[in-house]
């Protein structure tokens, strides 16, 4: 077992998959019942509560999560062993709470006040029924003007149009909005100011509610204020919130790396930089890629033509030594003649579209580990 702020753990609990499961409480302390209903309360679940094992068939064993009572814990030395299960307690100069631990097959011994945060995010997990985390990627560009914001609406577009939960946030508060960049600047719905106080864990199904829905897509953008910064412990909650909710989550990226995007880049599963292919905008993504790699672990270049003499992908991306995600092509039609815009991507049989397609075919069989 390997001891952990305040917590004794050697698996996981078991998650829910899609399907959102009640915690069960097994205590008669009333004490320690009130403070493990004011836990579930801030997590969102609501629990089921005995004394000693369910008499009801099957409660125990299906229970997504098991909060065991210390003073409960010869109650249920005779149940079925199962994962899942935390003895919660008080006393952390009580030696023999560790053996109690082991004779009911605990996953966890946690002592509370000081695992408070810890145990009201695994009942969140249980709330939200948390499955597989989204796949994350995340597009810079090279240069400014490299097409970074345009790709990383097309992969969102793609992927909804795919059929998976997916969530496009701008991490570039002077980019202009990739809502507007979507035709939808004036759709209801919060934007990253909102966001801007957030502290500990952000529900992942209230984030998506909350935001505005374009071409079956949620969008995370910036409103038209003054507001040009979130704190980065705000920045890593929501993206953690969006990540939670499965699917994927496609993060358009500013060239310098500050604290936050520092939280973004941690969360990644990868990173597409895109990069003009001409000298200067290879010179210069070699600075963006040498930062972005110092947290980044999987970073990717999709160059852009026109192609200068002597160059191509493969040459752009030896350079820049990074693997080669592509060679995205031009759209044509984004801006139209009558001023009205259409979204990247939105064409489905359009190149950009199909370059999308592959690339999302590609990663998530790489996710997936098929």
């Amino acid at each position: 077992m390997e001891t952990v702020t305040g917590a004794v753990t050697h698996d996981p609990p078991p998650t829910a998959g899609d399907r959102p499961g009640k915690p069960l409480i097994v205590t008669e302390d009333a004490a320690l019942l009130d403070d493990l209903l004011r836990l579930c309360a801030a997590a969102g679940a609501t629990p089921e509560v005995h004394p000693s094992v369910p008499a009801r068939r099957g409660s125990w064993e299906a229970a997504p999560l098991v909060l065991v009572g210390d003073d409960a814990a010869h109650r249920v030395r005779g149940a079925a062993r199962r994962r899942g299960v935390v003895l919660v307690g008080r006393d952390e100069d009580d030696s023999g709470v560790w053996r109690r631990a082991v004779e009911i097959g605990a996953d966890h011994v946690l002592m509370l006040p000081d695992g408070e945060q810890w145990l009201v995010d695994r009942i969140a997990d249980v709330a939200e029924g948390v499955g597989r985390p989204a796949l994350t990627v995340g597009v810079m560009g090279g240069r400014g003007g490299a097409g970074a914001s345009t790709l990383a609406c097309a992969l969102a577009v793609t992927s909804a149009r795919e059929g998976l939960r997916t969530l496009l946030v701008d991490a570039d508060p002077l980019g202009g909005g990739l809502d507007v960049l979507l035709g939808g600047e004036t759709t209801e719905g919060l934007r990253w100011p909102a966001f801007a106080a957030s502290r500990g864990r952000v529900g992942g199904g209230a984030l998506e509610e909350s935001l505005p829905k374009l071409h079956s897509l949620r969008v995370l953008s910036w409103d038209r204020g003054d507001c040009v910064a979130v704190p980065p412990q705000a920045v890593r909650a929501v993206l953690a919130a969006a990540r939670r909710r499965g699917g994927t989550v496609v993060v358009d990226l500013p060239r310098r790396i500050d604290d936050g995007v520092a939280e973004i880049l941690a969360q990644l599963d990868l990173g597409i930089l895109v990069v003009p292919a001409e000298l200067r905008a290879v010179a210069a993504a070699g600075r963006v890629a040498s930062a972005a790699g110092m947290v980044l672990r999987d970073l990717r270049v999709a160059v852009r033509g026109p192609y200068a003499p002597g160059l191509d992908d493969r040459e752009v991306a030896r350079l820049l030594t990074l693997p080669l995600a592509g060679e995205v092509p031009v759209e044509p039609g984004l801006h139209r003649e009558d001023g009205g815009r259409t979204p990247p991507g939105a064409a489905a049989r359009g190149p950009l579209a199909r370059f999308c397609k592959n690339f999302w075919e590609r990663a998530l069989t790489e996710a997936s580990g098929t």
